[in-house]
C-alpha cells in the first residue's frame, strides 16, 4: 500500500503544535508556529526542507531523479518536492517530513516552540 495525501496530512498534523493552513487557494500546507514545514501538493507530492542549502538538498534529487525536484521559488534554500507513489519509499517520505518539521521548529523563537 502506498502513502496517500490524506495519510501524509494526518502525519503532519500529529506533530506537536502543527496546524493546517491554506495560504493560497487550493494549496494546503502544514505549519508549526507561523512557519510552513510541509507543502502538500494536492495529495500527489510534498514539499519539504531537505537541507540548509541547495547542495545538501541536491543529494536527494541525485538519489531519486525521477521523483524529487528542486522546489519552485524556495528551492535555493534547500526545499525539494517529493512525488508520492514513486521510487522514494513511504518510510523515507515520512522521515523527510519529520526532519523538515524538526528543522523548522529549531528556527522558531523558544517562546513559540511547541
Amino acid at each position: 500500500m502506498r502513502l496517500t495525501g490524506v495519510e501524509l496530512l494526518a502525519h503532519c498534523l500529529a506533530k506537536p503544535g502543527a496546524w493546517q493552513d491554506e495560504p493560497w487557494e487550493g494549496d494546503v500546507v502544514a505549519k508549526v508556529g507561523d512557519k510552513i514545514f510541509a507543502f502538500l501538493g494536492a495529495g500527489v507530492s510534498v514539499g519539504v526542507k531537505c537541507g540548509s542549502n541547495r547542495e545538501e538538498a541536491d543529494e536527494l534529487v541525485e538519489t531519486y531523479p525521477e521523483d524529487v525536484t528542486k522546489s519552485a521559488y524556495i528551492g535555493r534554500s534547500g526545499w525539494n518536492t517529493v512525488r508520492l507513489g514513486g521510487t522514494v519509499p513511504d518510510g523515507e517520505i515520512l522521515e523527510l517530513v519529520d526532519t523538515s518539521y524538526e528543522t523548522i521548529v529549531a528556527k522558531l523563537p523558544k517562546a513559540k516552540r511547541p
